[in-house]
């Protein structure tokens, strides 16, 4: 079912302009998946480096993401341009992530040690151009409407099309790296191009977005991360978002472990995949109507437990077979679709509910953290199941000399893939009772609102009025 446009009004955002924005979904989608999915597995199964550290390889760049992030974000705040505040930095994201992503991949000559070295680099180097591109990118849409709703209409689009990419990623990516070194250079080749594309499509589809923000922002770095963290909405979304992210970081790097050690096919990663995605592109007007309906905290407690309930639903797979894990991982698809949905949207309540609040320009400040905990929380995913396998005595091997894996890795398997994602699932559910950035609490911040304040400029690409 696709979702509908939002009813024309003075919030409303035009359907292209909808899919100008949810075309950069591409680029979320492929680059969290990819390497999410994939690395971990590239590393210890054609590059023969130890799981411990290619775990910790994973994670090790996301420590940069904390510097760059908040960087980035500050300066979509501050900028001033005939493109608006955040679409300048679309551009400078398409120039560095596709080539580093495709470098990433590259297969060079080295196992063991060097070939951790070689991958940490062009990871570090992809996670800087995707910071240029997504900080900004996720900043956007609090600045397209004023409405508490229109914005999870909004963001619904977004979400279809991840899902999409999810699939392209999920799917695709697997089919053409195969298992050999060659096969993952074509694939990073490939969707280093889809990533460009996106990239330049989202960069051109938002030039006639509508533009409420604020004023940009006269504070140093320093007072604006400190107003970052005071926000009591902002820090508990962080902390719940932070929860699933993590979870959904631990269960990616699982799946092709599970796929070929516990249902015994390899390629069963890829109908997996479809049957995780599949009741995204279905479950998203059920889950806009849900946020009206029980308010976005309500469906997010919703979806976390059908999320946690499903992981935990693949334990008896070892007996019931693999059409079972299959259906279980359906289940675990509609609660992500929800996640990903709600998630994006209250992040876009809480900028604009500070903006409302400051009467400034901050979102690339809230973003900026966002993005750089939400990479590292997903990379430690991957370091987390490393960690599981390599307690589990998962032994390493590349594709010339396959090894025969213990009982006690196909346990570690199996646990890190189901119970460990559903209790940090859980963990999230619980944070989420204590989010409380209501629609009725925005509209109370909007009623009391600075009455002289400009009004909002009609195009995303007009710069913003100083005071």
């Amino acid at each position: 079912m696709a979702p509908t446009a939002a009813t024309p009004s003075p919030s409303a955002v035009s359907l292209g302009v909808r899919l100008g924005y949810a075309v950069g979904s591409f680029c979320t989608a492929n680059f969290s998946t990819i390497p999410g999915l994939l690395l971990l597995f590239y590393m210890t199964n054609v590059l023969a480096v130890p799981a411990a550290l290619a775990g910790v390889v994973l994670f090790l760049p996301k420590a940069w993401d904390l510097v760059a992030n908040t960087l980035v974000g500050r300066w979509s705040d501050r900028t001033v341009s005939r493109w608006g505040p955040r679409r300048p930095w679309l551009l400078a994201g398409a120039v560095v992530l596709p080539v580093s992503f495709a470098l990433m991949f590259a297969g060079p000559p080295l196992t063991g040690a060097p070939a951790a070295v070689y991958v940490g680099l062009t990871f570090l180097a992809a996670a800087t151009g995707y910071a240029l591109y997504e900080v900004p990118y996720k900043a956007m849409p609090a600045e397209m409407t004023t409405d508490y709703h229109e914005r999870t209409s909004l963001l619904q689009w977004r979400m279809v099309l991840i899902a999409i990419s999810i699939a392209m990623s999920g799917i695709l990516a697997p089919m053409i790296a195969g298992g050999t070194a060659g096969g993952y250079r074509t694939m990073g080749v490939v969707f280093g191009l889809v990533l460009l594309a996106s990239m330049l499509a989202s960069f051109f589809g938002t030039a006639r977005a509508p533009f409420t923000g604020q004023q940009k922002s006269e504070g140093t770095l320093r007072e604006q991360l400190a107003a970052a963290r005071t926000s009591r909405p902002f820090m508990w979304l962080l902390g719940l978002s932070s929860a699933q992210t993590l979870a959904v970081g631990v269960m990616l790097a699982g799946s092709p472990y599970f796929a070929a050690y516990i249902i015994g096919d390899p390629g069963a990663t890829t109908t997996l995949f479809a049957a995780l995605v599949g009741p995204m592109l279905v479950t998203m007007p059920l889950w806009v109507w849900l946020a009206r309906r029980l308010d976005k905290r309500g469906a997010m407690i919703l979806s976390g437990t059908m999320f946690a309930g499903g992981g935990l639903l693949l334990l008896p797979t070892p007996v019931l077979g693999s059409l079972y894990a299959h259906l279980c991982v359906m289940v675990v698809g509609i609660g992500y679709a929800g996640l990903q949905l709600l998630q994006y949207s209250m992040l876009a309540d809480v900028i604009a509910h500070d903006g409302v609040v400051s009467g400034e320009r901050r979102g690339g400040v809230f973003t900026g953290l966002w993005t750089a905990v939400e990479n590292a929380v997903a990379a430690l995913g991957a370091t987390i199941y490393g960690w599981v396998l390599s307690a589990g005595g998962f032994l390493s091997s590349d594709p010339e000399h396959p090894v025969t894996q213990p009982g006690s890795a196909h346990v570690a398997v199996m646990i890190g893939v189901t119970a460990v994602p559903a209790l940090i699932t859980l963990v999230g559910v619980l944070m989420t009772f204590r989010y409380d950035l209501t629609a009725a609490r925005l509209a109370e911040a909007m009623a009391h609102a600075h009455p002289e304040r400009p009004a909002p400029l009609p195009r995303q690409d007009q710069t913003s009025p100083e005071r």
